[in-house]
């Protein structure tokens, strides 16, 4: 056989074998994607779980499997059933992820890759790019999949010794096991005024007696109801978004509040949180009003991971919202109080609302 029909039938075999994996490649060939856990608090570690399948007789000589997802779910070692390559690269916001390896027929390949969640968030893993190439490298089929993987990062909580808002409202230490509201119509007692105390509380006779001011000290209802509100301004003259340096403060006021909520459900009291920030792109305010009940702590710790710092109202206009409501125990993180805060937040007390506005570090003002 000379060398020139040697040359062309080793062409046609490139050809033929390049249009066979072109066709066939991808056919019967299977990507599965999830994590280990659907939520993780901020600084656990998950698994991210991919399973490939060869479900034909035709091996393949090499597959890339790329996906980008957020730098901030950071991965680390990576456990696999087969020999591969794998590399991850960054861009600002996201990482992407790399393997190349060869599959037989009818084989499986499970890699198991550690990934630390960094932030408070939801990430989503869901879209991956196949490519599978033939013996020589002339021909390679591609396909991108949806495979719908997505990690809800819940804010780590601050610890419970944080927990510290002013006694004059709220009769003590949050330590304690429960928490207990005011009842207006229980008096115990009478009491030396203390900054915060409502003026129909004052005991005239009382203090024209004593010569100094004095209060009525009610007894406690059974039935109380937190509300934590968290005002996602620095300022009042904020809009929208904030610059990135500017959320640390935020994302700590987002922990406090998760502990918050936590430890007064865990006392068995109605919680509820709300924000002059949306849940979803363009979204509205974000209102759970109290309650308690089974899952009510993962329905609040969801709401908070999913929280978007974007101003979508004033708080003054926003705690307009809850001019009508009574009996709450609201708490109101804010970074700043101003003029018309403070008259919402007396026009609540009027209302027969507590309320305190603070902020993690510091009391904010009223």
């Amino acid at each position: 056989m000379s060398i020139g029909l040697l040359a062309v039938l080793l062409a046609l075999l490139v050809l033929a074998q390049g249009s066979l994996f072109r066709r066939c490649a991808l056919k019967r060939l299977t990507y599965q994607r999830d994590f280990s856990a659907r939520a993780v608090f901020a600084g656990d570690t998950v698994e991210l779980v991919e399973v490939i399948r060869n479900r034909k007789l035709l091996p393949l000589p090499w597959l890339r499997v790329e996906s980008r997802m957020s730098n901030a779910l950071v991965f680390g070692g990576t456990q696999t059933d087969a020999d591969e390559a794998s590399t991850v690269s960054g861009n600002p916001g996201f990482a992407y992820h790399q393997s190349a390896f060869t599959m037989g027929a009818y084989t499986q390949v499970t890699r198991r890759h550690k990934v630390t969640a960094a932030k408070r968030g939801v990430y989503a893993a869901r879209t991956v790019s196949l490519t599978c190439g033939d013996l020589f490298g002339t021909a390679a089929a591609q396909r991108q999949m949806d495979v719908g993987a997505e990690l809800i990062v819940y804010p780590r909580p601050l610890d419970e010794k944080a927990l510290q808002l002013p006694s004059s409202r709220f009769q003590g230490e949050l330590a304690v096991r429960r928490w207990i509201a005011s009842d207006p119509f229980v008096v115990n007692g009478i009491r030396p005024y203390q900054p915060g105390d409502q003026r129909r509380d004052v005991h005239w006779a009382a203090t024209a007696r004593t010569g100094s001011l004095q209060v009525k000290a009610h007894g406690h209802t059974a039935d109380p109801n937190l509300l934590v509100v968290l005002n996602v301004q620095l300022h009042d003259s904020q809009w929208a978004n904030l610059m990135e340096y500017e959320q640390a403060g935020i994302e700590t006021a987002i922990s406090y509040a998760a502990a918050l909520c936590l430890h007064a459900l865990h006392a068995g009291i109605r919680t509820g949180f709300a924000a002059n920030a949306p849940i979803v792109e363009q979204g509205g305010p974000t209102v759970l009003m109290p309650r308690g009940g089974a899952g009510r702590d993962r329905e609040l710790l969801e709401a908070l991971a999913r929280l978007r710092i974007i101003r979508v109202r004033a708080i003054h206009t926003f705690l307009d919202d809850f001019s009508g409501a009574t009996g709450l125990d609201i708490v109101v993180l804010s970074a700043y109080t101003n003029r018309l805060l403070e008259e919402r937040v007396k026009a609540l007390r009027r209302a027969g609302n507590s309320v305190t506005v603070y902020w993690p570090g510091g009391e904010a003002g009223t």
